[in-house]
């Protein structure tokens, strides 16, 4: 268990137990507010995702994720981390979604693999392997208390626990963006919405809504 943060919540490692909750918690938050996932209307709040689901207990199993509960057990907010191993990992992401029927989960992954593949932050640091903060999910009844703050901050500590020398984050929305900043994220690369065109090079393949005008592929090095 991680210590309490100021607003009274505990911070814990997510363990198995609770991987059940923590889905329905992405459910009722992420899965529908998250900028991209809502430009394609990929659910709507409380649905399940099929793709986003397995993509997420893929990332809970690597122990590393975090979450801030009540102490009535109502989980506030969730941070799900993942280990990444190499840019192989990204390409055989990439290869894999050809075979997926979700054109909407396609179009959203594509984007984050292909930029991705654009820069090599294991050869630029030498490192083998690099935490990966792939999820940040408040409740909205938790929202503006600097709760998405701190779950970032307590994910560096498990990383540096870890003996990570390196955290990324693919950020999608200005929010997210912001709190990376504030804790020392330094944008690698970023592409906008509006320059992402499909393959006749005419219209966007997303249209986000503002404030969220860009991804940005943050870094932060933990040595």
């Amino acid at each position: 268990m991680l210590a309490n943060n100021s607003n009274g919540l505990r911070m814990e490692i997510i363990t198995e137990p609770w991987f059940p909750e923590v889905i329905q918690h992405l459910r009722q938050t992420f899965f529908a507010d998250e900028p991209l996932n809502k430009a394609v209307n990929l659910c709507r709040p409380g649905d399940g995702h099929t793709l986003l689901e397995k993509h997420s207990l893929s990332s809970l199993r690597d122990g590393i994720s975090v979450m801030a509960v009540t102490n009535s057990g109502e989980i506030a907010g969730v941070v799900v981390n993942g280990i990444l191993h190499g840019n192989e990992d990204t390409g055989r992401a990439l290869d894999r979604l050809a075979e997926m029927d979700d054109e909407k989960f396609r179009k959203i992954f594509t984007l984050l693999y292909e930029e991705n593949l654009k820069i090599d932050l294991f050869e630029q640091f030498s490192v083998e392997s690099i935490f990966e903060i792939r999820i940040l999910s408040v409740d909205s009844k938790f929202r503006g208390q600097g709760l998405a703050k701190e779950l970032m901050r307590k994910s560096e500590e498990v990383a540096r626990t870890n003996g990570f020398q390196l955290m990324k984050t693919d950020a999608t929305g200005l929010f997210s963006q912001r709190v990376a900043s504030s804790l020392g994220f330094v944008t690698r690369h970023e592409v906008k919405y509006e320059d992402y065109l499909d393959q006749d090079g005419i219209h966007p393949v997303f249209r986000v809504g503002p404030p969220h005008d860009r991804l940005k592929i943050m870094y932060k090095t933990l040595c």
